[in-house]
């Protein structure tokens, strides 16, 4: 399949058959993902893949009840690890100064773009994804579950597997709104969003048989309206990333 023409048919798949994905396309796909730009040469990312059953069940649980954490071919935890990178700065004799939050950063695109980096390769094979962001819901139970070391931050999970639904393709924000042309001007920015609510509308309402009645506005005011996970400041100060 063309390469862009890959990339707009993506859409996360939450039904699975129970068809294996063999070891060695495993490797091609995290690979492939790990062939992806990373900043200063940091490669600051970390994939843990899960297969016991009661772990990813107990990781299912804590992520809000995502049963295809369990049903999936395959699941991984990605992290953004600079644990790897102090044990570096120790090999090499030199020190490693926790809490930096520009490195933070470095490792969390780099683990961002590494898992895109995988998700388009399994898609390329024919396989569906869905990224499960709830593992944030508790992080420390996930590091524990991992054993996860000090610097480490466990990001995301993601399931893949072989599809067995065929979802519709979720629509994008215009570019109108989210292309801007030198500087950012958001002087059309309100239409286009309107315009974009009656779009995700009609899509909500035929995904569903007309049960949900739904607006991509109204979901970022219930998003963005309230205080999200915030154990998440508690949680990384102990794993050492106290920002500076």
């Amino acid at each position: 399949m063309d390469v862009i023409d890959l990339l707009m048919r993506h859409r996360s798949i939450r039904k699975f058959t129970d068809e294996p994905i063999d070891d060695a396309t495993i490797d091609r796909i995290i690979g492939a993902g790990f062939a992806a730009a990373t900043s200063s040469n940091l490669q600051g990312a970390t994939v843990i893949r899960v297969r016991d059953a009661e772990t990813r069940a107990a990781i299912a649980e804590l992520a809000g009840g995502q049963t295809y954490v369990e049903t999936a071919a395959a699941f991984f935890v990605w992290c953004a690890d600079l644990y790897r990178s102090a044990m570096a700065c120790d090999m090499a004799g030199g020190t490693f100064e926790p809490g930096v939050t520009e490195h933070f950063l470095i490792a969390t695109v780099d683990c961002a773009l590494a898992a895109q980096n995988a998700v388009v390769a399994a898609e390329s094979l024919g396989l569906g994804i869905c990224y499960i962001g709830g593992i944030r819901n508790d992080p420390a139970t996930m590091t524990e579950l991992l054993d996860l070391p000090e610097q480490v931050v466990p990001l995301f999970g993601l399931c893949i597997g072989h599809p067995d639904q065929d979802p519709a393709l979720k629509p994008r924000l215009p570019l109108s709104v989210t292309l801007k042309d030198e500087t950012y001007d958001d002087s059309s920015d309100r239409e286009g969003i309107a315009e974009y609510d009656e779009q995700m509308r009609g899509y909500y309402l035929e995904r569903t048989g007309g049960k949900l009645d739904r607006v991509w506005s109204a979901d970022m005011s219930a998003l963005l309206g309230k205080e999200s996970r915030p154990h998440m400041r508690s949680y990384l100060d102990g794993q050492g990333f106290s920002f500076r």
